[in-house]
Protein backbone atom coordinates (compact mmCIF):
# COMPACT_ATOMS: atom_id res chain seq x y z
CA UNK A 1 0.00 0.00 0.00
CA UNK A 2 1.32 3.45 -0.79
CA UNK A 3 1.93 5.49 2.25
CA UNK A 4 1.61 9.22 2.05
CA UNK A 5 3.78 11.44 4.18
CA UNK A 6 4.55 15.17 4.62
CA UNK A 7 6.81 16.52 1.95
CA UNK A 8 6.05 13.79 -0.64
CA UNK A 9 5.03 10.10 -1.00
CA UNK A 10 6.91 6.86 -0.50
CA UNK A 11 5.88 3.52 -1.87
CA UNK A 12 6.54 0.03 -0.50
CA UNK A 13 7.03 -2.77 -3.06
CA UNK A 14 8.01 -6.39 -2.90
CA UNK A 15 11.69 -6.92 -2.47
CA UNK A 16 12.42 -3.39 -1.34
CA UNK A 17 12.54 -2.25 2.21
CA UNK A 18 9.81 0.15 3.11
CA UNK A 19 10.81 3.67 4.27
CA UNK A 20 9.57 4.62 7.67
CA UNK A 21 6.34 6.53 7.56
CA UNK A 22 7.74 9.25 9.72
CA UNK A 23 10.95 10.57 11.17
CA UNK A 24 11.67 11.05 14.80
CA UNK A 25 10.83 14.59 15.76
CA UNK A 26 13.49 16.84 17.11
CA UNK A 27 13.07 17.87 20.66
CA UNK A 28 11.29 21.21 21.05
CA UNK A 29 13.02 24.17 22.48
CA UNK A 30 11.54 27.12 24.25
CA UNK A 31 11.70 29.19 21.11
CA UNK A 32 10.25 26.67 18.64
CA UNK A 33 6.61 26.78 17.62
CA UNK A 34 4.34 24.24 16.04
CA UNK A 35 3.59 24.72 12.41
CA UNK A 36 0.46 26.69 11.72
CA UNK A 37 -2.38 25.15 9.82
CA UNK A 38 -4.12 27.05 7.04
CA UNK A 39 -7.84 26.77 6.51
CA UNK A 40 -7.22 24.27 3.72
CA UNK A 41 -5.32 22.01 6.00
CA UNK A 42 -1.85 22.75 4.65
CA UNK A 43 0.84 23.39 7.18
CA UNK A 44 3.11 26.40 6.91
CA UNK A 45 6.47 26.14 8.65
CA UNK A 46 7.42 29.04 10.90
CA UNK A 47 10.76 30.25 12.10
CA UNK A 48 11.96 30.72 15.59
CA UNK A 49 11.26 34.45 15.54
CA UNK A 50 7.74 34.03 14.27
CA UNK A 51 8.49 35.02 10.65
CA UNK A 52 7.58 32.82 7.71
CA UNK A 53 10.23 30.45 6.51
CA UNK A 54 11.03 30.71 2.80
CA UNK A 55 12.31 28.22 0.29
CA UNK A 56 16.05 28.25 -0.15
CA UNK A 57 17.37 29.77 -3.38
CA UNK A 58 20.67 29.08 -5.12
CA UNK A 59 23.56 29.10 -2.73
CA UNK A 60 21.28 28.58 0.19
CA UNK A 61 19.79 32.07 0.33
CA UNK A 62 16.15 32.45 1.00
CA UNK A 63 13.88 34.91 -0.84
CA UNK A 64 10.53 36.23 0.35
CA UNK A 65 7.49 34.44 -0.95
CA UNK A 66 4.56 36.66 -1.88
CA UNK A 67 1.11 35.77 -3.09
CA UNK A 68 2.46 35.12 -6.57
CA UNK A 69 5.52 33.17 -5.56
CA UNK A 70 9.15 34.09 -5.01
CA UNK A 71 10.12 37.69 -5.88
CA UNK A 72 13.42 39.49 -6.57
CA UNK A 73 14.61 41.54 -3.61
CA UNK A 74 14.62 45.35 -4.18
CA UNK A 75 18.04 46.87 -4.68
CA UNK A 76 19.44 48.81 -1.77
CA UNK A 77 16.86 47.34 0.52
CA UNK A 78 14.31 50.14 -0.13
CA UNK A 79 10.69 50.11 -1.15
CA UNK A 80 10.46 49.52 -4.93
CA UNK A 81 9.74 52.72 -6.93
CA UNK A 82 10.08 55.18 -4.04
CA UNK A 83 13.44 56.78 -5.03
CA UNK A 84 12.47 57.07 -8.69
CA UNK A 85 9.18 58.70 -7.75
CA UNK A 86 11.01 61.21 -5.54
CA UNK A 87 13.50 61.93 -8.32
CA UNK A 88 10.70 62.50 -10.81
CA UNK A 89 8.96 64.91 -8.44
CA UNK A 90 12.23 66.80 -7.93
CA UNK A 91 12.87 67.04 -11.68
CA UNK A 92 9.33 68.31 -12.28
CA UNK A 93 9.68 70.90 -9.52
CA UNK A 94 13.01 72.17 -10.86
CA UNK A 95 11.65 72.31 -14.42
CA UNK A 96 8.66 74.30 -13.20
CA UNK A 97 10.93 76.78 -11.44
CA UNK A 98 13.05 77.18 -14.59
CA UNK A 99 9.97 77.81 -16.73
CA UNK A 100 8.67 80.38 -14.24
CA UNK A 101 12.07 82.12 -14.20
CA UNK A 102 12.33 82.14 -18.00
CA UNK A 103 8.86 83.63 -18.28
CA UNK A 104 9.12 86.05 -15.38
CA UNK A 105 12.49 87.54 -16.33
CA UNK A 106 11.56 88.89 -19.80
CA UNK A 107 8.12 89.97 -18.58
CA UNK A 108 9.67 91.82 -15.67
CA UNK A 109 12.34 93.32 -17.94
CA UNK A 110 9.72 94.58 -20.38
CA UNK A 111 7.62 96.09 -17.58
CA UNK A 112 10.70 97.77 -16.13
CA UNK A 113 11.77 99.08 -19.54
CA UNK A 114 8.29 100.37 -20.26
CA UNK A 115 8.41 102.31 -17.03
CA UNK A 116 11.66 104.00 -18.04
CA UNK A 117 10.53 105.13 -21.49
CA UNK A 118 9.22 108.67 -21.74
CA UNK A 119 6.29 109.51 -24.00
CA UNK A 120 5.32 112.58 -25.95
CA UNK A 121 2.46 113.65 -28.16
CA UNK A 122 3.72 113.14 -31.70
CA UNK A 123 1.28 111.43 -34.08
CA UNK A 124 -0.95 113.47 -36.38
CA UNK A 125 -3.96 111.21 -36.42
CA UNK A 126 -3.97 111.17 -40.23
CA UNK A 127 -5.51 108.24 -42.05
CA UNK A 128 -3.12 105.33 -42.20
CA UNK A 129 -1.22 104.29 -45.28
CA UNK A 130 -0.33 100.74 -46.27
CA UNK A 131 2.49 99.13 -44.29
CA UNK A 132 4.10 100.43 -41.09
CA UNK A 133 6.12 103.63 -40.94
CA UNK A 134 8.52 104.67 -38.17
CA UNK A 135 10.10 108.09 -37.76
CA UNK A 136 13.38 108.08 -35.81
CA UNK A 137 15.08 111.27 -34.71
CA UNK A 138 18.22 112.15 -32.81
CA UNK A 139 17.80 115.26 -30.71
CA UNK A 140 20.83 117.48 -30.20
CA UNK A 141 19.41 119.25 -27.17
CA UNK A 142 22.20 120.46 -24.89
CA UNK A 143 19.98 119.78 -21.87
CA UNK A 144 20.88 116.08 -21.56
CA UNK A 145 24.63 116.66 -21.43
CA UNK A 146 25.31 114.71 -24.62
CA UNK A 147 26.68 117.84 -26.28
CA UNK A 148 28.53 120.60 -24.47
CA UNK A 149 26.58 123.83 -24.03
CA UNK A 150 27.49 126.26 -26.82
CA UNK A 151 24.81 128.92 -26.57
CA UNK A 152 22.31 126.97 -28.71
CA UNK A 153 18.84 127.13 -27.17
CA UNK A 154 16.07 124.59 -27.48
CA UNK A 155 16.33 121.28 -29.31
CA UNK A 156 17.18 120.49 -32.89
CA UNK A 157 17.59 117.21 -34.68
CA UNK A 158 20.71 116.16 -36.56
CA UNK A 159 19.23 112.76 -37.43
CA UNK A 160 15.93 112.11 -39.20
CA UNK A 161 15.37 108.55 -40.39
CA UNK A 162 12.25 107.18 -42.06
CA UNK A 163 11.85 103.41 -41.70
CA UNK A 164 9.07 101.80 -43.71
CA UNK A 165 7.92 98.18 -43.69
CA UNK A 166 5.59 97.57 -46.65
CA UNK A 167 2.87 94.96 -46.71
CA UNK A 168 4.97 93.16 -49.32
CA UNK A 169 8.50 93.90 -50.50
CA UNK A 170 11.77 95.09 -48.94
CA UNK A 171 11.93 97.27 -45.84
CA UNK A 172 13.52 100.68 -46.42
CA UNK A 173 15.59 102.99 -44.19
CA UNK A 174 15.71 106.44 -45.73
CA UNK A 175 17.77 109.30 -44.29
CA UNK A 176 16.09 112.67 -44.63
CA UNK A 177 18.86 115.31 -44.61
CA UNK A 178 18.14 117.77 -41.82
CA UNK A 179 18.72 120.69 -44.22
CA UNK A 180 16.19 119.42 -46.76
CA UNK A 181 14.20 122.36 -48.11
CA UNK A 182 10.53 121.58 -47.46
CA UNK A 183 7.16 123.18 -46.85
CA UNK A 184 6.42 123.21 -43.12
CA UNK A 185 2.70 123.26 -42.29
CA UNK A 186 1.57 126.69 -41.04
CA UNK A 187 5.15 128.08 -41.32
CA UNK A 188 6.11 128.13 -44.99
CA UNK A 189 9.28 126.79 -46.62
CA UNK A 190 12.42 126.17 -44.58
CA UNK A 191 14.89 123.47 -43.53
CA UNK A 192 13.36 120.22 -42.33
CA UNK A 193 14.87 120.35 -38.86
CA UNK A 194 13.30 123.79 -38.32
CA UNK A 195 9.99 121.94 -37.96
CA UNK A 196 11.35 120.15 -34.90
CA UNK A 197 12.73 123.37 -33.47
CA UNK A 198 9.45 125.25 -33.97
CA UNK A 199 6.92 122.58 -33.08
CA UNK A 200 8.83 119.56 -31.73
CA UNK A 201 7.67 116.07 -32.66
CA UNK A 202 4.08 116.87 -33.77
CA UNK A 203 5.16 119.46 -36.35
CA UNK A 204 8.06 117.32 -37.56
CA UNK A 205 5.70 114.36 -38.05
CA UNK A 206 3.22 116.46 -40.03
CA UNK A 207 6.05 117.86 -42.18
CA UNK A 208 7.47 114.41 -42.97
CA UNK A 209 4.00 113.06 -43.78
CA UNK A 210 3.42 115.97 -46.18
CA UNK A 211 6.81 115.39 -47.83
CA UNK A 212 6.57 111.60 -48.20
CA UNK A 213 2.87 110.85 -48.44
CA UNK A 214 3.36 108.22 -45.70
CA UNK A 215 1.49 108.31 -42.39
CA UNK A 216 3.85 107.95 -39.42
CA UNK A 217 2.63 105.09 -37.20
CA UNK A 218 5.41 105.24 -34.55
CA UNK A 219 7.78 107.97 -33.45
CA UNK A 220 11.04 107.47 -31.53
CA UNK A 221 13.46 110.14 -30.36
CA UNK A 222 16.78 109.63 -28.60
CA UNK A 223 18.96 112.29 -27.03
CA UNK A 224 22.61 112.49 -28.00
CA UNK A 225 23.67 111.45 -24.49
CA UNK A 226 21.76 108.23 -25.05
CA UNK A 227 23.77 107.44 -28.20
CA UNK A 228 27.03 107.38 -26.27
CA UNK A 229 25.51 105.38 -23.41
CA UNK A 230 24.17 102.69 -25.75
CA UNK A 231 27.54 102.33 -27.49
CA UNK A 232 29.28 101.94 -24.13
CA UNK A 233 26.63 99.43 -22.99
CA UNK A 234 27.43 97.12 -25.93
CA UNK A 235 31.17 97.43 -25.27
CA UNK A 236 32.00 99.84 -28.10
CA UNK A 237 31.65 99.43 -31.85
CA UNK A 238 33.87 99.30 -34.92
CA UNK A 239 33.34 102.16 -37.39
CA UNK A 240 34.96 103.04 -40.71
CA UNK A 241 35.65 106.31 -42.50
CA UNK A 242 38.01 106.63 -45.46
CA UNK A 243 39.47 110.07 -44.72
CA UNK A 244 41.53 111.79 -42.05
CA UNK A 245 39.39 114.14 -39.95
CA UNK A 246 40.11 116.79 -37.33
CA UNK A 247 36.79 118.58 -36.86
CA UNK A 248 36.56 121.06 -33.98
CA UNK A 249 32.76 121.41 -34.15
CA UNK A 250 31.94 117.72 -33.68
CA UNK A 251 35.15 116.73 -31.88
CA UNK A 252 35.83 113.99 -34.41
CA UNK A 253 39.55 113.20 -34.75
CA UNK A 254 40.07 110.32 -37.18
CA UNK A 255 42.75 108.55 -39.15
CA UNK A 256 41.43 107.02 -42.37
CA UNK A 257 40.35 103.42 -41.83
CA UNK A 258 38.35 101.41 -39.31
CA UNK A 259 38.65 101.83 -35.56
CA UNK A 260 37.06 100.51 -32.36
CA UNK A 261 35.42 103.46 -30.61
CA UNK A 262 33.64 104.22 -27.35
CA UNK A 263 30.46 106.22 -26.86
CA UNK A 264 32.06 109.66 -26.95
CA UNK A 265 33.97 108.93 -30.17
CA UNK A 266 30.88 107.35 -31.76
CA UNK A 267 28.83 110.46 -31.02
CA UNK A 268 31.45 112.68 -32.72
CA UNK A 269 31.50 110.27 -35.67
CA UNK A 270 27.72 110.60 -36.07
CA UNK A 271 27.62 114.39 -35.71
CA UNK A 272 30.52 115.42 -37.97
CA UNK A 273 29.42 117.25 -41.13
CA UNK A 274 31.57 120.27 -41.97
CA UNK A 275 34.72 118.21 -42.63
CA UNK A 276 32.82 115.82 -44.90
CA UNK A 277 32.81 116.69 -48.60
CA UNK A 278 29.41 115.01 -48.89
CA UNK A 279 27.99 117.19 -46.12
CA UNK A 280 24.57 116.10 -44.86
CA UNK A 281 24.59 113.01 -47.07
CA UNK A 282 27.90 111.83 -45.62
CA UNK A 283 26.68 112.41 -42.08
CA UNK A 284 23.51 110.41 -42.80
CA UNK A 285 25.65 107.53 -44.09
CA UNK A 286 27.75 107.52 -40.90
CA UNK A 287 24.66 107.68 -38.73
CA UNK A 288 23.20 104.62 -40.43
CA UNK A 289 26.57 102.88 -40.07
CA UNK A 290 26.63 103.63 -36.34
CA UNK A 291 23.13 102.35 -35.69
CA UNK A 292 23.85 99.22 -37.76
CA UNK A 293 27.07 98.62 -35.77
CA UNK A 294 25.16 98.85 -32.48
CA UNK A 295 22.46 96.48 -33.76
CA UNK A 296 25.12 93.99 -34.83
CA UNK A 297 26.51 93.91 -31.28
CA UNK A 298 23.08 93.22 -29.79
CA UNK A 299 22.81 89.47 -30.33
CA UNK A 300 19.60 87.98 -28.87
CA UNK A 301 21.41 84.77 -27.88
CA UNK A 302 24.15 86.64 -26.04
CA UNK A 303 21.61 88.76 -24.23
CA UNK A 304 19.67 85.70 -23.06
CA UNK A 305 22.84 84.33 -21.46
CA UNK A 306 23.84 87.68 -19.97
CA UNK A 307 21.00 89.27 -17.96
CA UNK A 308 23.36 91.95 -16.65
CA UNK A 309 24.08 93.09 -20.20
CA UNK A 310 20.37 93.14 -20.92
CA UNK A 311 19.75 95.46 -18.00
CA UNK A 312 22.66 97.75 -18.90
CA UNK A 313 21.55 97.99 -22.52
CA UNK A 314 17.89 98.59 -21.72
CA UNK A 315 18.86 101.13 -19.07
CA UNK A 316 21.06 103.04 -21.52
CA UNK A 317 18.67 102.76 -24.44
CA UNK A 318 15.54 103.81 -22.60
CA UNK A 319 17.01 106.45 -20.30
CA UNK A 320 17.20 109.05 -23.07
CA UNK A 321 14.42 107.59 -25.23
CA UNK A 322 11.06 109.18 -25.99
CA UNK A 323 8.26 107.40 -27.85
CA UNK A 324 4.94 108.62 -29.17
CA UNK A 325 1.86 108.40 -26.98
CA UNK A 326 0.66 105.07 -28.44
CA UNK A 327 3.94 103.13 -28.62
CA UNK A 328 5.64 100.90 -26.05
CA UNK A 329 8.74 98.78 -25.68
CA UNK A 330 7.25 96.01 -27.86
CA UNK A 331 6.82 98.47 -30.73
CA UNK A 332 10.44 99.46 -30.17
CA UNK A 333 11.47 95.82 -30.52
CA UNK A 334 9.56 95.58 -33.80
CA UNK A 335 11.33 98.74 -34.94
CA UNK A 336 14.69 97.12 -34.19
CA UNK A 337 13.78 94.04 -36.23
CA UNK A 338 12.62 96.22 -39.12
CA UNK A 339 15.89 98.17 -38.93
CA UNK A 340 17.85 94.92 -39.22
CA UNK A 341 15.85 93.93 -42.29
CA UNK A 342 16.30 97.33 -43.95
CA UNK A 343 20.08 97.43 -43.39
CA UNK A 344 20.54 93.80 -44.45
CA UNK A 345 21.24 92.52 -47.97
CA UNK A 346 17.53 92.40 -48.80
CA UNK A 347 16.75 95.93 -47.61
CA UNK A 348 16.86 99.45 -49.03
CA UNK A 349 19.02 102.26 -47.59
CA UNK A 350 19.88 105.74 -48.76
CA UNK A 351 18.28 109.12 -49.36
CA UNK A 352 15.49 110.52 -51.53
CA UNK A 353 16.52 111.80 -54.99
CA UNK A 354 18.72 114.89 -54.45
CA UNK A 355 19.52 117.42 -57.16
CA UNK A 356 21.41 120.07 -55.18
CA UNK A 357 23.39 119.91 -51.93
CA UNK A 358 23.87 123.68 -51.77
CA UNK A 359 20.53 125.11 -52.76
CA UNK A 360 20.15 128.71 -51.54
CA UNK A 361 16.57 129.94 -51.88
CA UNK A 362 17.22 132.96 -49.65
CA UNK A 363 16.74 133.71 -45.94
CA UNK A 364 17.54 130.14 -44.78
CA UNK A 365 21.12 129.67 -45.96
CA UNK A 366 22.39 126.54 -47.70
CA UNK A 367 19.81 123.77 -48.05
CA UNK A 368 19.41 120.35 -49.71
CA UNK A 369 16.99 120.34 -52.62
CA UNK A 370 15.12 117.16 -53.53
CA UNK A 371 14.07 116.40 -57.09
CA UNK A 372 10.48 117.71 -57.25
CA UNK A 373 9.50 115.29 -60.02
CA UNK A 374 11.16 112.10 -58.77
CA UNK A 375 10.58 112.44 -55.02
CA UNK A 376 6.80 111.66 -55.03
CA UNK A 377 7.40 108.65 -57.30
CA UNK A 378 10.24 107.48 -55.05
CA UNK A 379 8.18 107.52 -51.86
CA UNK A 380 5.22 105.85 -53.59
CA UNK A 381 7.54 102.98 -54.55
CA UNK A 382 8.85 102.81 -50.96
CA UNK A 383 5.27 102.63 -49.71
CA UNK A 384 4.29 99.88 -52.16
CA UNK A 385 7.49 97.83 -51.69
CA UNK A 386 8.17 97.93 -55.43
CA UNK A 387 11.78 99.21 -55.28
CA UNK A 388 14.48 96.52 -55.55
CA UNK A 389 16.86 96.04 -52.60
CA UNK A 390 20.03 98.12 -52.52
CA UNK A 391 21.32 101.66 -52.07
CA UNK A 392 19.29 104.61 -53.31
CA UNK A 393 19.80 108.37 -53.69
CA UNK A 394 23.00 109.85 -52.35
CA UNK A 395 25.15 112.64 -53.70
CA UNK A 396 23.78 113.86 -57.06
CA UNK A 397 25.95 113.22 -60.08
CA UNK A 398 26.66 116.06 -62.57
Amino acid sequence: MPVSGRGGTSTGTAGAPARPASRPSAPRTASSRPPSVTPGGARTPTGAAGGSRTPAGPGGSRTPVGPGGPSTPPRGGTVPGAPSRRRRRLVVAVAALVVVALLAWPIGLVMWANGKVQHTTALSGAAGTEGTTYLLTGSDSRADGGIAADGTEGARTDTILLLHVPASGPSALISLPRDTYVEIPDHGASKLNAAFSWGQAPLLVRTVEQLTGLTVDHYAEIGMAGVGQVVDAVGGVNLCHDADVNDADSGMVWTAGCHDVDGTQALSFARMRKADLKGDVGRAERQRQLVSAVMAKVSPSSLVLNPGKQVALVDAGTGALTLDEDSNIVDLARLALAFRDATGPEGITGTPPIIDLDYRPGDVGSTVRLDPDQTPVFFAAIRDGSLPPGAVGGVPTP
